[in-house]
């Protein structure tokens, strides 16, 4: 299941950076046809080129790292006081 934002399907995607990276389209010309901003094209074509077919799966979008997450301890003692309520 596509995330429900993404403009284009897995297979969407590897179509527009076929037509960019092997066929040669312009950037602009793909994304018009496929109705995404040129950034978004140049981002499929140069995950394509580097990853092939691979690059073309949705990824995550949770973050890598949180520098402002609750300490352990602290989650700890307000689950405690929830569960105790």
């Amino acid at each position: 299941m596509p995330h429900r934002n993404a403009p284009l399907t897995e297979t969407g995607r590897l179509r527009l950076a076929r037509c960019v990276v092997e066929e040669g389209w312009p950037l602009r010309r793909a994304a018009e046809r496929f109705q995404v901003s040129p950034t978004t094209a140049q981002r499929w074509a140069a995950r394509y080129r580097e990853r092939g077919e691979a690059g073309m799966r949705d990824r995550s979008s949770r973050p890598h790292h949180s520098p402002c997450r609750t300490p352990t301890r602290t989650e700890r003692r307000i689950t405690d006081l929830r569960s105790s309520g």
